[in-house]
């Protein structure tokens, strides 16, 4: 299996290089999480990933061009970088290992809420930041600019229970056909959107709160980026913490997305697990 995911973790690396979606070091990461996921997982811990990968490639690209006024106020590109890899894929990839070491279902029910939460994410912000209605800071309600870290909308919001229920609807149909019972199933599909949605509003609250948020004086903007913006000009600290960034952001909330689905599991699906 460790070969198997090796050259198919390549292969959609590749794909995301040729599609503009991967950096050279965005190719490096889904390696390292995709190869450690299929060997240690297995087909149904692999697919998921795959769904994640393709859907959220998919939705990057979608109205790019609507999409491109807003690139000042992010960190980075469109294009994944190794550290995007890692703070999407890398709790999934440790969840995995403990299962191969450690072998539990909780494993794999974490490991749903994990992915559950990174395409909740992903999808909310692809779609959210299209939104006709401008968003609010999730903190105080107060509107801010299209973009802006913490800020929600009703259309990013509903994108993101589609998100995590398309993890939660493949998970559990992996689920059928290795011969679960149809309640578990739809128990697992639920408890991978609600864990997703959650794990999606803790990352609006990190970056609400928490991430480090820079502001240009030239331009009199705020962004993610540091040191310097887009224009060239340097940028200072507006709010949070210097050394919590977005792929910190998007890492946390998968874990905490993991721990909600894993919870959920133990209070409602223990007789069954």
């Amino acid at each position: 299996m460790l070969l198997l995911g090796l050259v198919l973790s390549s292969a959609l690396g590749l794909l995301g290089y040729w599609r503009r979606s991967l950096s050279a070091s965005g190719v490096l990461g889904a390696i390292l999480v995709g190869t450690t996921i299929f060997a240690a997982g297995g087909w149904a811990w692999g697919a998921l990933l795959v769904v994640f990968f393709l859907s959220s490639s998919a939705l990057s690209h979608f109205q790019e061009a609507a999409k491109q006024a807003l690139a000042e106020k992010f960190s980075k590109g469109s294009r994944r970088d190794l550290a995007q890899a890692l703070a999407n894929g890398g709790a999934g990839a440790l969840a995995a290992l403990g299962q191969a070491l450690w072998p539990h279902p909780l494993w794999w029910l974490a490991f749903t809420g994990i992915f559950a939460t990174v395409n909740a994410d992903t999808w909310a912000t692809e779609l959210g930041v299209l939104s006709r209605l401008p968003p609010r800071l999730i903190l105080t309600g107060r509107p801010v600019e299209a973009g802006t870290s913490g800020g929600v909308t009703p259309a990013g919001a509903l994108a993101a229970f589609g998100g995590a229920g398309l993890i939660g609807l493949v998970a559990a149909a992996f689920d059928l056909a290795a011969g679960g019972s149809a309640a578990l199933a739809a128990g697992l599909a639920l408890a991978a959107a609600l864990s997703g949605v959650c794990g999606s509003l803790c990352d609006s609250l990190l970056g609400a709160s928490a991430q480090g948020i820079y502001y240009c004086d030239v331009c009199q903007k705020e962004t993610e980026r540091f040191p310097r913006h887009g224009c060239g000009a340097p940028t200072r600290l507006l709010r949070g913490w210097r050394w919590l960034d977005n792929d910190g952001v998007n890492f946390l909330s998968s874990i905490v997305g993991g721990i909600v689905a894993a919870a959920i599991a133990l209070v409602v699906m223990s007789p069954w697990i």
